[in-house]
């Protein structure tokens, strides 16, 4: 798959590591081209690309921006009719403590709205930047869960095969207003990964009796 990641820090990184891994075609795009060649060469088989216009060719765009920056960031990677578009953002206060919006709209609905031609989804979001490094495999032989939603079964398809071919464990969340609850989640995850001092190496999943 062609995969355009919009942002260059943790998570956009971890992700290209593990994509290009996977054997995907891996290009990044951050606030500036000498950025994103820095981090794209440590990255064997990603590339770095102008931000403008990047969108062009993707199969996928990444948004791994901080949300406040994710709606400029893709309407310069545009046009993006057509586009499938994963969110990995949460809205963060400034201390990462807690979440800016909720309740009854989230980061990936607004998203959605600045970018209506595109075909959103969410996934990523509930997972530290050090697990998405090391992998999905954790010492007591569980997998890590990466949860998706959206509205399109196209972005959601997509999604979910993007989570599997990196070998985590993929658990359809249901529609894209179902962020409302992921991002909590996620800001749940970081409150024992950093409030009750965890550490980054934990990941929240589901677990079934069935």
């Amino acid at each position: 798959m062609n995969i355009l990641i919009l942002g260059a820090g943790n998570m956009g990184s971890a992700l290209a590591r593990q994509f290009t891994k996977a054997g995907h075609a891996v290009r990044i795009a951050a606030t500036t081209l000498e950025k994103a060649t820095s981090v794209a060469a440590g990255i064997p088989g990603a590339t770095a690309v102008d931000a403008a216009g990047s969108a062009a060719a993707s199969d996928a765009i990444v948004v791994a921006t901080p949300y406040e920056q994710a709606a400029t960031a893709l309407r310069a990677a545009g046009p993006l009719a057509g586009k499938i578009v994963i969110d990995i953002t949460n809205p963060l206060t400034p201390d990462y403590m807690g979440l800016t919006i909720g309740h009854d709209t989230s980061a990936a609905e607004e998203i959605a709205k600045a970018v209506p031609d595109a075909e959103v989804a969410k996934a990523f979001n509930t997972l530290f930047a050090q697990v998405l490094t090391d992998g999905p495999a954790f010492a007591d032989g569980k997998t890590a869960t990466a949860f998706y939603a959206g509205d399109s079964e196209r972005a959601k398809s997509t999604a979910q095969a993007l989570i599997e071919s990196i070998g985590f464990t993929a658990v359809d969340a249901g529609p894209l207003k179902n962020a409302r609850y992921l991002e909590p989640l996620a800001g749940l995850n970081i409150w024992f990964g950093y409030g009750a001092g965890q550490g980054t190496a934990i990941a929240p999943t589901w677990i079934s009796r069935g």
